[in-house]
C-alpha cells in the first residue's frame, strides 16, 4: 500500500482593511510565552529569532489596537487578556474543526490511493469522535484504514446502508442504563444481524478548571449552583448519556444553565471551558487532562465497533482484530488517560455483555 498521504491543517491569517498581515506562527509564540514566560524562550519554541518574535507581537498590536504581552522587568513576558482570548480561540478553533478536517484527510487520502495504486484494500470505519479510535490509522499497514467521524446517528445508518465497514457504538457499564441507549438506536439495530468488537472502556464525567468556586462535585451541584455548563451537540452519543444520567439523578434536562452553544467533540468542550467561556463540560478525561481540567468521573462506558455477523471473515476486518489485540497497540491504549483496553478485538453480542457487566 502506498504510503503518500497528505495531512490538512487549518491556519489562520489576520488581514486589515489595508491589506497588513501577520502568520499563524504567532499563535506558536503566545502559546511558548504562556509556558515560559519569557520572550527568549518563546522565540526559540517557536523557532523564529527574538526580533521576528518581537516583529510579530508589534504588529499584533498594530492589527487589534492593543498589545498582546506585557512585559515587566524582573518578572518576564505575561499575556494580556487579549493576547489570552486570542489564543484560546485559536485551540477552541482547533478543537472544533479538527475531527471533520481529520475526516476530509481521509476522504481526500483515499482517492489519492485509489489512483496511485488503483485498487487497495480499505476498511471503511465511521465513528464517535475518541482518543483510542483515532489511534487505528497510525497501527494499520496493510490495510488503509478509513477513518470518518460521525454522530451515532450517521453512523448506524451508513452501516445499514453498506456505506461504511464498521461503525463505532458506546454505552454505559451500568446496564439500566445500557439498555435505555440500545431501546434508542434500536431501530438501526433491527435491521441487521450485527456483532460488537470489544475495544476500550473510557471515564466520562464533569471536567472544571482548577479552583472553580463554588465547587461542582455533582449533578446536584451543577443545579443548585447554576454553573454555565457547555454541552454537546443534541446527536451525540455523549449528550443522550448526560441526559440520561441527569434523569436518574431527579433533574430535567432544562434544570442546569445550559450555554446556547453546542460543541461537536469532548476536546471542544474542554476547550471551550479551559478557555473560560463555561464553568462546567461533560466529555471524558482524556479531553480534561489535555486542556489541564479538574475531572469528576460520573460514569465509565465500553466504547466498541459494530459490524454486520456476515462480514466477520473479511481478510480487512480480521486485520483489523489482529492489530486491535496486538501488545503495541494494546500498551499505547493504557497511555490514554481515562482509557483501558477492554478484551480488544473480542466478538460477542449485545446480549453477553450487558450480563457480563450485571
Amino acid at each position: 500500500m502506498h504510503k503518500k498521504k497528505l495531512t490538512l491543517s487549518p491556519a489562520w491569517v489576520f488581514q486589515t482593511d489595508d491589506g497588513d498581515w501577520f502568520e499563524p506562527v504567532l499563535f506558536r509564540l503566545l502559546d511558548s510565552i504562556r509556558e515560559t514566560g519569557k520572550l527568549t524562550d518563546a522565540a526559540r519554541a517557536a523557532n523564529v529569532s527574538y526580533r521576528h518574535a518581537w516583529n510579530l507581537l508589534n504588529r499584533g498590536t498594530d492589527v487589534f489596537g492593543m498589545p498582546l504581552v506585557h512585559m515587566q522587568k524582573g518578572h518576564g513576558t505575561q499575556l494580556t487578556p487579549l493576547g489570552e482570548k486570542l489564543l484560546w480561540a485559536e485551540q477552541r478553533v482547533k478543537a472544533r474543526l479538527g475531527p471533520q478536517i481529520d475526516s476530509m484527510a481521509s476522504e481526500f487520502n483515499d482517492q489519492i490511493q485509489q489512483i496511485l495504486a488503483g485498487t487497495h484494500r480499505v476498511l471503511r470505519l465511521h465513528a464517535s469522535h475518541g482518543y483510542a479510535v483515532a489511534l487505528l490509522p497510525e497501527f494499520s499497514d496493510t490495510v488503509e484504514i478509513n477513518l470518518q467521524y460521525r454522530n451515532p446517528e450517521e453512523a448506524l445508518s451508513a452501516l445499514n446502508r453498506g456505506d461504511c465497514d464498521i461503525a463505532s457504538f458506546h454505552f454505559p457499564t451500568q446496564p439500566a442504563l445500557a439498555e435505555r441507549v440500545l431501546e434508542h438506536y434500536r431501530h438501526h439495530l433491527s435491521r441487521h444481524e450485527f456483532r460488537l468488537i470489544r475495544f476500550v472502556t473510557r471515564r466520562e464525567g464533569l471536567m472544571m478548571r482548577s479552583g472553580l468556586s463554588p465547587e461542582v462535585a455533582s449533578f446536584e451541584d451543577l443545579v443548585t449552583t447554576q454553573a454555565r455548563f457547555i454541552g454537546r451537540d443534541r446527536y451525540s452519543g455523549t449528550r443522550l448519556l448526560f441526559n440520561l444520567l441527569l434523569e436518574q439523578a431527579g433533574f430535567s434536562e432544562d434544570a442546569i444553565n445550559r450555554m446556547p452553544q453546542q460543541e461537536l467533540t469532548h476536546t471542544a468542550v474542554a476547550a471551550f471551558v479551559a478557555s473560560g467561556m463555561a464553568d462546567v463540560g461533560f466529555g471524558v478525561e482524556a479531553a480534561a487532562h489535555q486542556f489541564n481540567l479538574d475531572f469528576v468521573e460520573v460514569v465509565s462506558e465500553h466504547y466498541l465497533l459494530l459490524c454486520r455477523k456476515d462480514r466477520l471473515d473479511d481478510p480487512n476486518l480480521q486485520h483489523l482484530l489482529g492489530l486491535m489485540r496486538s501488545t503495541a497497540f494494546v500498551d499505547r491504549i493504557h497511555q490514554v488517560p481515562g482509557y483501558d483496553p477492554d478484551h480488544p478485538g473480542e466478538v460477542i453480542t449485545f446480549e453477553q455483555l450487558i450480563a457480563e457487566d450485571g
